[in-house]
């Protein structure tokens, strides 16, 4: 198994068994890469190789038989720890002991194993997925691939690590207000939060999303084939035509695409993401895309209340628990939601308001644009130690104004990397569309991974 095979894409993986590859081979050579990354990357909450391997035959003796489950029968791909997997313990980045058995599948692990995947192991997140970083009370750190003394982000916090260190190429995340785009900025990943609905989630909640983080943006859209399908455990789920999920954007010249700069709140954007983004759009317009600035539209009230509501949400779970419970929950996530403890009810229903505002905002400023380039996120990836970007609980969440907005709208919101920062790190470029245009979002994310020339990572230089 060489290296080279080993990070093959998914449809490279693919055309591979139909040739006569071997499943097995390709299952040993990513049980290697894993073996050799995890003791430092630490992406893997649950990982069974054994498991893998007996998957792995199974597969190879379908390709044998002509009987595989689909064109990616046999191909490794990750799930985030709250996704759900029949037996397996879900206890959501934290250290409380006696966490929840799944007792079924969550509709994703479904899809995945209906096409036969193989699925890896379960990735880790921080408590309760309120961190922006790979920190937990249960896990301890999980590291950046590109460099182990940086974040990989999260709340994606393993998925992250996992796909850019090549453990496969197919790994699903989460995202409430950035958690699979913000591990797409700090590992210079592909990614995608996909429309309100489009991919069925277990346990719906306002503004969550399941979606991709790969290397490439056509292994983002062969993930998307397999788990945007509809099903009726997702109550939240909506009716989307058919989407195309092999396309890529011949040319943007002709597309209205938006350009935001400033988000209107939370931290300054640093020059040199500014600067990566900037050059993205230069990359759209001499291809002849129209370019047209757009203002900002997330107003500090808004971050502020939003992060409350959340602060009040986790505060509930929080004080639900007894004191030996409580005692091993980070200490960062008890004093970030113990700030909600003396909101009454008429502040929380003010807060709960600030979100259909922000949706409202959002569509009305976004609406008239094919496309709306942004940053992911105002830095860089930070600290692999640190909680948060902005590291102070009792501040509300500087980092997410770019990203929040969309979980909110309901619209898709990809990313892709636009450039490096002068010490080498990963700079991301969100890329939004209309709601129920993952398809052409991907696209033209596609389109740009083949125009941004030096913005390429080089996945060769991460050992």
């Amino acid at each position: 198994m060489t290296q080279q095979t080993r990070e093959s894409t998914a449809a490279e993986m693919a055309a591979g068994y139909a040739a006569g590859l071997d499943p097995r081979d390709v299952a040993e050579g990513v049980l290697s890469r894993i073996a050799e990354r995890e003791p430092v990357l630490n992406a893997f909450y649950l990982h069974d190789p054994e498991q893998v391997r007996t998957d792995a035959a199974a597969s190879a003796a379908r390709w044998a038989a002509g009987t595989q489950l689909s064109a990616f029968d046999g191909v490794p791909v990750t799930v985030k720890e709250n996704i759900p997997r029949a037996g397996h313990p879900v206890p959501a980045g934290t250290a409380i002991a006696n966490p929840p058995l799944a007792a079924s599948n969550a509709p994703i692990t479904d899809r995945l194993l209906e096409a036969g995947l193989l699925i890896l192991g379960s990735t880790t997140m921080p408590d309760w997925g309120m961190l922006s970083s790979g920190v937990s009370s249960l896990h301890g750190i999980s590291r950046n691939a590109w460099d182990p003394s940086l974040t990989t982000g999260g709340s994606s916090a393993g998925a992250g690590a996992a796909a850019a260190a090549g453990y496969g190429p197919l790994h699903v995340g989460t995202d409430i207000g950035g958690s699979i785009r913000l591990p797409g900025t700090w590992a210079g990943l592909a990614t995608l939060k996909p429309s309100a609905g489009l991919v069925p989630l277990h346990a719906p909640y306002m503004g969550r999303a399941a979606g991709p983080l790969t290397r490439t943006v056509a292994d983002a859209q062969a993930l998307m084939s397999v788990i945007a399908r509809p099903d009726a455990r997702d109550y939240s789920a909506r009716p989307y035509p058919a989407m195309d999920w092999e396309q890529v954007l011949e040319s943007p010249a002709g597309l209205r695409v938006g350009v935001q700069l400033d988000a209107g709140s939370g931290a300054d954007v640093d020059p040199e993401i500014l600067a990566a983004v900037q050059r993205a759009a230069d990359v759209f317009a001499s291809a002849g895309a129209t370019i047209v600035p757009v203002a900002p539209f997330m107003s500090p009230a808004m971050l502020a209340e939003i992060d409350a509501f959340w602060r009040t949400r986790s505060w509930a779970d929080y004080s639900a628990l007894d004191d030996q419970a409580r005692s091993q929950v980070l200490p960062y996530i008890a004093r970030w939601c113990s700030g909600a403890k003396d909101y009454d009810g008429l502040a929380t229903v003010r807060h709960y308001h600030r979100f259909a505002e922000v949706q409202q905002v959002t569509r009305a400023a976004t609406e008239q644009f094919d496309l709306v380039l942004s940053p992911v996120a105002p830095m860089a990836a930070f600290a692999a130690e640190q909680e948060m970007p902005v590291n102070d609980p009792d501040l509300p969440m500087a980092h997410i104004s770019f990203t929040l907005p969309y979980n909110m709208s309901g619209q898709p919101a990809a990313t892709v990397n636009c450039g490096f920062t002068s010490d080498g790190r990963t700079i991301g470029l969100q890329v939004s569309g209309r709601t129920g245009a993952d398809d052409d979002v991907l696209a033209a994310c596609a389109w740009y991974e083949t125009a941004r020339g030096d913005a390429a990572p080089n996945w060769s230089l991460v050992q």
